[in-house]
């Protein structure tokens, strides 16, 4: 039974929901206030889940200005320990670079090839109706009614809030800092670096490469009492200047636009999911890992399953309930072991014990760097159900050699 679907937002969680859904052959058409090409504060990085599931979706690297292959890690522990993690090399991308600007244009392209229908400078306003028949939304380009709504519109989703369902001064559970910096004649100009810095556990610093000399530098931080806004501040001007990151750096880097700060929602075990016949995806779901902050390989996650849950449906509540469980079984698992794992790294003792064990042998470089990035679920180990016979042991994205998995 083909289904009428709006998706409000046309980040990656909401293309890939269009995507999806227009696969199954429903008819879809995406909302969003922005025009593209727009930025979106974000780190840029892409972990092998993500690009996984963006080879699924039909992205290919050629599309996406300034995309930038990664082969390894080079961390530093609380302690100044440093250690190389490289990932597999000849058998497709394990990590990748893309900024936002890019990344979120070409999926629009992309979805736009499909002939998904995409409508940009419309801001969703409001909820007329929401009820067994349908659900009817008020926006800048008038109303619009269909079978189901997809909630694509970020931690402060407008749709959530029409419905009467956000959490009163809710801020996230990180905040993060991030600016490009050019002329990096550094080790950082090629090499993604990570600091783990005592201050900032179990958040961390981040540099990630990108063409012409470029990189993507930031922090994130757990919003604490600690972690106030003054201090971020603060933080932000004298981080450049710690000795090792301004060694990686180069003497001659400088600092290109502004610098901007973001909140990062990471509570999908208690967030709001749907709602009548409206489903929430990526931030509006808080979908974002809590050990690391990264979101978009779990926004493009949850846009496939509200998907696949709209297409296999019979009925609305058949469409939320079983939304729910593949959320809890795709995610929860996860959430729960990065939340155990984010209390060792707020200690100084436990980063340091982490990154000693990872940098125990070849092996535990390696298999950590492809932890890391998510090759695996992260609490696969824990699940049995996701248990397969090539464990670890699978190719990249993008891989020549083999189809898309």
């Amino acid at each position: 039974m083909s289904r009428s679907v709006l998706v409000v937002g046309a980040g990656p969680a909401g293309i890939a929901s269009a995507l999806t859904l227009q696969r199954h052959g429903h008819t879809v058409t995406v909302l969003d206030k922005a025009k593209f090409p727009r930025d979106k504060c974000c780190g840029d990085g892409l972990t092998t889940g993500a690009l996984r599931l963006l080879e699924q979706l039909g992205l290919v690297p050629d599309m996406v200005p300034d995309w930038h292959q990664c082969d390894s890690a080079w961390l530093r522990s609380p302690s100044g320990r440093e250690i190389l993690l490289p990932l597999p090399s000849g058998s497709g991308q394990f990590a990748a670079i893309a900024p936002r600007l890019h990344l979120d244009n070409a999926l629009v392209v992309l979805a736009r090839s499909r002939g998904i229908n995409i409508l940009e400078n419309i801001s969703f306003e409001s909820v007329l109706r929401n009820d067994n028949d349908c659900v009817e939304i008020q926006t800048s380009g008038g109303p619009m009614t269909a079978d189901f709504v997809v909630a694509a519109d970020g931690m402060w989703s407008p749709v959530r809030r029409a419905l009467g369902l956000s959490t009163p001064s809710y801020l996230g559970e990180w905040h993060a800092f991030r600016q490009y910096f050019g002329n990096v004649t550094g080790p950082a100009s090629t090499q993604l670096c990570v600091w783990f810095e005592p201050d900032l556990l179990p958040g961390y610093a981040w540099s990630f490469p990108l063409p012409g000399n470029r990189v993507n530098f930031g922090f994130g931080v757990l919003r604490t009492s600690d972690h106030s806004v003054q201090y971020m501040n603060s933080l932000w001007q004298e981080l450049p200047t710690r000795a090792h990151i301004a060694e990686a750096l180069g003497p001659d880097v400088t600092f290109l636009g502004r610098h901007t700060a973001w909140p990062i929602p990471a509570r999908i075990d208690t967030a709001t999911r749907s709602s009548g016949r409206v489903l929430f995806i990526g931030d509006a779901v808080c979908a974002t890992d809590t050990l690391t902050g990264e979101g978009i390989g779990q926004a493009l996650l949850t846009g496939i399953l509200a998907a696949d849950v709209i297409n296999s449906g019979a009925t609305p509540r058949d469409v939320r309930d079983g939304y729910s469980r593949a959320l809890d079984q795709e995610l929860l698992a996860d959430h729960r072991m990065s939340q155990l794992l984010g209390k060792v790294l707020a200690r100084r003792i436990g980063a340091r014990a982490a990154l000693r064990v990872a940098d125990t042998s070849a092996w535990t470089r390696r298999n950590f760097a492809r932890w890391m990035f998510e090759d695996e679920p992260r609490a696969v180990l824990l699940t049995p159900r996701r248990w397969h016979r090539k464990f670890f042991a699978r190719s990249g994205a993008f891989d020549p050699t083999h189809s898309p998995n």
